[in-house]
């Protein structure tokens, strides 16, 4: 890839700061307001038939490829978790932590407070079922529910191997971030090859790894101390690239439909944000410190996980609440994708994000908790993100039900006990 052959080959790291880069936190914050407002206009509710239907609002419509561009954040979130986790471990082996404490903090800090969204779920889906809702719309329920779990299981597996990776990145980063991009494009030429969709899947581990990747470069300086013209040039090409890939027919233009399973088209969305970026890193550092964007910034921060993981059933009750009104006061609600419902998106964005935040600052404890000391055996801390990876898995593969979600919670409980020790250590920011 171009931004791999134009990065400087050494350098050596930084000297960990104690100060957080709030312009990249600005960011991040945007990042998860993206995702929560992407998967909102999605939501698509009419009633037929005296019964309710829930459908994907985007589907067969023009407006999802060119709002996919702007709202598609995933690419650079891995990329600012790269950028945070590495400069976050740096700073823990600065004060004498070690490798199993930085995993610890983060095996908590991402599954405390999926245990309690799941384990909320699967209540209100018994509820649902005692309340005779018909099984299929649970089902749906269930399915819509775990469909944004992916992320939660692919960057726990990108945290866990955060170390080595970072460990292969400071003797060899080139080599190292090549490897996995060469690997993420021979999975798509083998997948279109043997026509075998579900060999993108592998991509899971490539595409998401190489972003990371790409963020201990913009930790460590390297993409910074580029000259401009240079960046310029590389951002500009990977956008003049992805077009030409999607003119071709290689990729789809719909940025979403990317994402599952992820794509090589990615990593160069990845390249274009993160050379925007280091392009407006001065503007963006100074856009971070006004004080409405310092407030929403500290409020998000501290509640990402949270945030991320509740979004959905809110949209889902959300949406629940709307079927049952239409249907019990006779009201029709408009087509989907038609003029009503675009005058009515506003209200329901502007609803989505208000209690989406209200959920999250009445449960955002879990997530703020500090996390407890690593435990001395590498045994224990590897079983811990292997049950956690497959409570999430579990989720995404056979759907969430009652049952499922009450498994779930005991892997992600047990998974939780094995990663405890005794003294806690301050929280680290989910990056």
């Amino acid at each position: 890839m171009a931004i791999v052959q134009a990065l400087p080959a050494a350098a050596p790291p930084p000297a960990p700061s104690a100060r957080r880069d709030t312009g990249i936190d600005f960011i991040r914050a945007l990042c998860v307001l993206g995702v929560v407002v992407l998967h909102a206009i999605m939501v698509g509710v009419t009633v037929a038939d005296g019964a309710p239907v829930f459908e994907n609002a985007s589907d067969g419509t023009g407006w999802i490829a060119p709002l996919s561009w702007v709202l598609q954040v995933m690419p650079l979130f891995f990329v600012i978790g790269g950028f945070s986790g590495l400069l976050a471990s740096r700073r823990l082996r600065a004060r004498g932590a070690s490798t199993l404490d930085f995993l610890t903090a983060r095996v908590h800090r991402l599954l405390r407070p999926t245990v309690i969204t799941i384990a909320a779920v699967g209540v209100a889906l018994a509820v649902l079922t005692l309340l005779g809702v018909p099984a299929e719309l649970i089902a749906v329920a269930g399915f819509r529910y775990g469909q944004p779990l992916w992320f939660l299981g692919v960057f726990l597996l990108c945290q866990l191997l955060l170390p080595a990776l970072a460990a292969l990145h400071e003797r060899a980063p080139l080599r190292t971030i090549g490897a996995l991009a060469a690997t993420s494009v021979a999975v798509d030429a083998l997948r279109g090859v043997t026509g075998v969709a579900g060999l993108g899947f592998l991509n899971l581990a490539f595409v998401w790894l190489t972003l990371q990747q790409l963020g201990f470069f913009l930790a460590d300086g390297r993409i910074d101390a580029l000259a401009r013209r240079t960046r310029v040039a590389v951002t500009a090409g990977a956008g003049v690239l992805l077009t030409v890939l999607f003119v071709a027919g290689v990729y789809s233009p719909d940025l979403i439909a990317n994402i599952n399973p992820p794509t090589a088209a990615l990593l160069l969305v990845g390249v274009v944000h993160t050379g925007l970026l280091s392009l407006h890193r001065e503007r963006i550092a100074r856009a971070s410190s006004t004080v409405a964007a310092a407030a929403f910034t500290r409020f998000v921060t501290r509640r990402t996980m949270t945030i991320y993981l509740w979004h959905m059933p809110v949209l889902l009750a959300m949406a629940g609440v709307t079927a049952v009104v239409a249907l019990g006061t006779g009201a029709a609600l408009p087509a989907l994708d038609g003029p009503e419902w675009w005058l009515t998106r506003p209200l329901w964005l502007l609803s989505a994000l208000a209690l989406t935040a209200g959920v999250a600052v009445a449960v955002d404890r879990f997530e703020r908790q500090p996390a407890p000391t690593g435990t001395r055996s590498s045994g224990r801390l590897v079983s811990a993100g292997l049950l956690g990876l497959g409570g999430v898995v579990l989720l995404l593969v056979v759907g969430t039900s009652v049952t499922t979600a009450i498994v779930a919670v005991a892997l992600l409980m047990t998974a939780l006990r094995l990663a405890r020790a005794a003294e806690p250590v301050p929280a680290l920011a989910i990056g």
